[in-house]
C-alpha cells in the first residue's frame, strides 16, 4: 500500500510540474493568468485535465487565437523565441491586444466624440497615420500586440517633439534616465527620445519588461505611466493582478487611473474611426532616405546646399538638439526620399569649401620666416580702440579678443599690449610694465 501511494504521489507531481512548466498549457476553463484577455504566449490548445489544488485568481475564458497570415512572425529573429523554447522558422499568433469595454473606458469614449476634445482627437488620429505603420512594424517584429501603439496616441497625440511639464519627451514621453537605460542616446547633441523610430523601439523594449514582470497589459501600461515599484506596491497592497480591481482602491494617481481606460478608448476609436464620427485625414506615412555624414554639418546649411526648404532636414532629424550633426564620428542623417544624390554632393562640395577654408586660415596663422622681427605686439596708446587696432593690421575684433583672450566686454588702457598676430602661444593682455 504505501508503495502505490508513493507512485500516486509522483504521478501527481508530474502532472503538475507538466502544467507549471509548460507556456500556455490549458486547465479547461480556467487558467493562471489575468481574465482581460489573451497573453503571451497564445493559447494555441485547451487540454482538459483534473484542477490542482491552487488558487485561481481570474480566469480566463474564449478560443484558441487565430493563425492568420498577417499576424505570423518568424521567430528566428525574434528575441522571446529563446525564452519559450521554439525552433527556428517556427511561426505562432501574435498576442492580441485586449480591450474591455467598462463604465472608465465608455466614459472616455463619449469625451472623444465631445467637442473640444473631439478636435484634439481628430487631429492626433489624422497624425497618427504617419508613425502607425512604423510602430505596428516594430512590435510586430518584437513579437508584441499590435495595438499597443494607441498607448503612444495617449502619451504624446503621436508628436514626437512632445514635451511634459516632468520633461518627457518624444512619441513615447520617455524621462532621461529610463530613456538612456533602453539604449536612448541623449546628450548635449543628440536626444534620442525625440527620434520616433529609436524611441519606438526602446518603448517595445520597456512595455515587453513590464509585461514579463506584471503578467498583463493593463498593468504594464500602468506601470509605463506611473513606474514598476508605484505599481507592484499597489499590486501587493490590493491583493490583486486585476487592474481595473486596483484602480478602485486608493493605491495609484488618478492619472494612471485614467491612462489604461484612455488607451481602450483610443484602441477602439483608432480601429474604427468612422464608427465614432470621425473623418480621417490621413498624414503621409514617415518616409527617408539615409546618408552617412563624415563630419558636423549645419543642417540648414547643407540643405541649402542641396537646394532643400531650410527645415527639411531638421524636420526629419529632430533629435539633433543644436542643429547640427554630432562630432566624433559619421551619422546616419535621415534626408526627404529622392534627395540622398543630391545631399551626397553637397556634402561633397561642403567638404570641398571646409578643406579650402581650413588651408587659407593655416595660411594665415603660420609664422613668419626667419628674417621676420617675430610676432607683432601693438602697444595701445591714448583713445586707441579695439576696433582701430583690428583695421590698422587687418584683422578682425573678434580675431583680437581670441588672440589676446579678452573677455568681450573688457576695456583696454594706453600702455597695454594687443598681440596681433597668432605667431605664438597667447596669453591674458599683458600691461607695459
Amino acid at each position: 500500500m504505501p508503495a502505490r501511494r508513493d507512485i500516486r504521489l509522483v504521478a501527481l507531481s508530474i502532472t503538475l510540474i507538466g502544467f507549471l512548466g509548460t507556456p500556455g498549457a490549458g486547465l479547461g476553463e480556467a487558467f493562471l493568468f489575468p481574465s482581460e484577455g489573451p497573453l503571451w504566449p497564445p493559447v494555441l490548445s485547451a487540454t482538459a485535465i483534473p484542477l490542482p489544488d491552487v488558487e485561481i485568481l481570474h480566469p480566463l475564458e474564449g478560443p484558441s487565437l487565430p493563425l492568420d497570415e498577417d499576424q505570423v512572425v518568424d521567430l528566428t529573429r525574434d528575441p522571446w523565441a529563446e525564452a519559450f523554447a521554439l525552433s527556428p522558422g517556427e511561426a505562432v499568433a501574435l498576442p492580441q491586444y485586449p480591450v474591455e469595454v467598462n463604465g472608465s473606458v465608455e466614459r472616455f469614449l463619449e469625451r472623444f466624440q465631445t467637442s473640444p476634445r473631439r478636435e484634439v482627437v481628430g487631429r492626433w488620429l489624422d497624425r497618427s497615420s504617419r508613425y502607425l505603420d512604423m510602430i505596428r512594424q516594430v512590435f510586430r517584429k518584437k513579437g508584441l500586440p499590435e495595438d499597443l501603439a494607441f498607448t503612444a496616441m495617449i502619451e504624446s497625440g503621436f508628436n514626437p517633439l512632445a514635451v511634459s511639464r516632468a520633461g518627457a519627451k518624444g512619441l513615447w514621453q520617455f524621462m532621461e534616465r529610463t530613456g538612456r537605460r533602453y539604449g536612448l542616446r541623449v546628450d548635449r547633441w543628440v536626444d534620442e527620445r525625440l527620434d520616433p523610430e529609436k524611441s519606438t523601439e526602446a518603448a517595445a523594449e520597456y512595455l515587453k519588461d513590464l509585461f514579463g514582470q506584471f503578467g498583463h497589459w493593463f498593468l504594464a501600461q500602468a506601470a509605463y505611466n506611473a513606474g514598476e515599484v508605484k505599481v507592484a506596491r499597489a499590486v501587493e497592497r490590493a491583493r490583486s493582478n486585476d487592474f481595473w480591481t486596483i484602480a478602485r482602491g486608493r493605491w495609484l494617481r488618478e492619472e494612471t487611473k485614467q491612462f489604461v481606460p484612455q488607451i481602450q478608448a483610443a484602441a477602439l476609436i483608432g480601429r474604427e474611426p468612422e464608427r465614432y464620427g470621425f473623418q480621417v485625414s490621413p498624414e503621409e506615412p514617415l518616409a527617408y532616405e539615409v546618408v552617412s555624414v563624415p563630419f558636423s554639418v549645419e543642417l540648414k546649411q547643407l540643405a541649402a546646399l542641396a537646394g532643400l526648404p531650410a527645415d527639411a532636414l531638421k524636420y526629419l532629424n529632430p533629435e539633433l538638439r543644436r542643429g547640427v550633426t554630432p562630432p566624433g564620428g559619421p551619422y546616419a542623417l535621415k534626408v526627404p526620399t529622392g534627395t540622398g544624390s543630391s545631399v551626397s554632393e553637397a556634402l561633397d562640395r561642403l567638404s570641398a569649401e571646409l578643406a579650402e577654408a581650413s588651408r587659407r586660415a593655416a595660411k594665415r596663422v603660420a609664422k613668419p620666416p626667419a628674417s621676420s622681427p617675430g610676432p607683432r605686439v601693438h602697444v595701445v596708446k591714448p583713445r586707441d580702440t579695439l576696433s582701430d587696432i583690428a583695421k590698422r593690421y587687418g584683422v578682425s575684433v573678434s580675431e583680437l579678443i581670441r588672440l589676446n583672450g579678452l573677455d568681450p566686454e573688457a576695456t583696454i588702457y594706453p600702455g597695454d599690449k594687443i598681440r596681433v598676430t597668432a605667431s605664438v602661444l597667447l596669453s591674458e593682455r599683458e600691461p607695459a610694465w
